[in-house]
């Protein structure tokens, strides 16, 4: 009987310790640093360096004809590009967007589907 005593008196004596160990320092609030704000997101609208890095106004008239027809360098040369990168269906490319590079998707028989920058 002493020793269940004992126990219950070291359960008792330590419990109120653990438990303030867990809980929150009273404040109201204010002392509480909060989160940071969220990042910001920009307009989606492209800079003006953006819209004039690649013309693809000037290269339409590629879409639909084969990629034979025609070459990277002339393509860069029309777009004003800096890089002409040639997508075909399934391949893998990278998701990093770079205003100044021609971007050329072909369908499976390497006709020019959609011209865009980035």
């Amino acid at each position: 009987m002493i020793c269940r005593r004992g126990g219950q008196l070291i359960v008792l004596t330590f419990l109120p310790l653990f438990l303030a160990a867990c809980a929150q320092t009273p404040g109201t609030g204010d002392d509480v640093p909060s989160a940071p704000p969220p990042p910001q997101v920009g307009s989606t609208q492209p800079a003006d360096d953006e819209r004039t890095a690649c013309r693809l106004d000037d290269i339409q008239s590629i879409v639909g004809t084969p990629l034979d027809d025609t070459s990277s360098d002339a393509l860069a040369r029309q777009s004003g590009a800096e890089q002409v990168r040639v997508l075909r269906p399934g391949e893998a490319a990278t998701m990093d967007h770079r205003p100044e590079r021609l971007n050329v998707h072909l369908n499976d028989n390497d006709v020019i589907e959609e011209v865009s920058c980035g």
